[in-house]
């Protein structure tokens, strides 16, 4: 019996990966011209990865459990990036050894201080499977009142797909919905027994079409830095630069901030969205806005 921490996902992602690839991208002949299967057959990925076609086989059906050695190589022939390698690893069972903690999150007080000390900058802190646990005032003016929103429904990843007003923010509303949900599937391969995420995706696959299609298609991503582009429906069109800051006696919560390019456009806009929020931004602490 396979030691993995969960072979059926293992299996699938495996699948998901090879159905990806065409002989010609891994340097192989196509001699028949037709296929039955789309991308790599289970055969092909066993030449290539030098092991026999029934070992891969195992592995697919969550049957065989795959050594350190042999996930490095499908790894590197199914082309995986760091992020795609670090949750085949997990699903592997590598890392079962981690503790899980599954306590109550509330946001570290070095954090709170920092959201405080940004006037002006959107700023939100995310915790385990993409839960808000707090926010500036600039972010409930870019994003939405946070505040009206249930505790337990504060969810970045709920709120992109079953949020109209954050929705609309987006004008590549499916790029950023694909990559919140890749980066909500690394946070299942790390904790697959969180009840409270198998509770989210359960959810959102019968609520949305398109969660439970992207969902099936077992895509990674991990959190770094990027661009966004959001329509705000008072300010108009911002282009923001959005990065993470891990806290260092919690790496499971992180500040997101949301800047744009001095002299920009974005820029002015940003400060005209901080002027009509300077009421709100003196609040005390200790007011429900800034989450907790």
């Amino acid at each position: 019996m396979s030691s993995s921490a969960h072979p059926g996902e293992l299996g699938a992602f495996l699948k998901a990966r090879r159905m990806e690839l065409s002989p010609a991208q891994v340097g192989l002949p196509d001699a028949t011209g037709r296929r039955r299967v789309k991308g790599l057959r289970r055969e092909e990925v066993a030449l290539l990865a030098s092991i026999s076609p029934d070992y891969y086989t195992r592995l697919e059906q969550g049957r065989r459990q795959a050594s350190i050695p042999v996930l490095d190589t499908l790894a590197r022939v199914l082309r995986l990036d760091d992020g795609e390698r670090a949750y085949l690893f997990d699903l592997s069972g590598k890392d079962a050894g981690r503790p899980r903690r599954r306590t109550a999150q509330k946001v570290r007080p070095q954090l709170r201080r920092l959201l405080d000390d940004l006037p002006t900058t959107p700023a939100v802190v995310l915790g385990r499977r993409t839960d808000i646990l707090a926010w500036n005032s600039m972010a409930a003016a870019l994003f939405t009142d946070f505040a009206q929103i249930p505790e337990r429904k504060r969810n970045f990843v709920r709120l992109v797909f079953r949020e109209p007003a954050i929705r609309a923010l987006y004008p590549d509303w499916e790029w950023v919905a694909q990559v919140s949900l890749a980066q909500l599937r690394m946070e299942a391969a790390r904790d697959p027994k969180d009840p409270r995420l198998a509770e989210l995706v359960g959810e959102l696959s019968l609520q949305d079409p398109d969660f439970r299609r992207w969902w099936g298609a077992h895509h990674v991503a991990v959190q770094g830095t990027g661009t966004k582009t959001l329509n705000h429906p008072v300010v108009g069109r911002l282009l923001l630069d959005w990065s993470f800051l891990t806290c260092s006696d919690d790496p499971d919560q992180q500040l997101i901030t949301l800047t744009a390019e001095p002299g920009t456009p974005s820029h002015d806009r940003l400060r005209i969205l901080a002027s009509r929020t300077a009421p709100a931004a003196d609040r005390p602490a200790a007011d429900g806005a800034h989450g907790g």
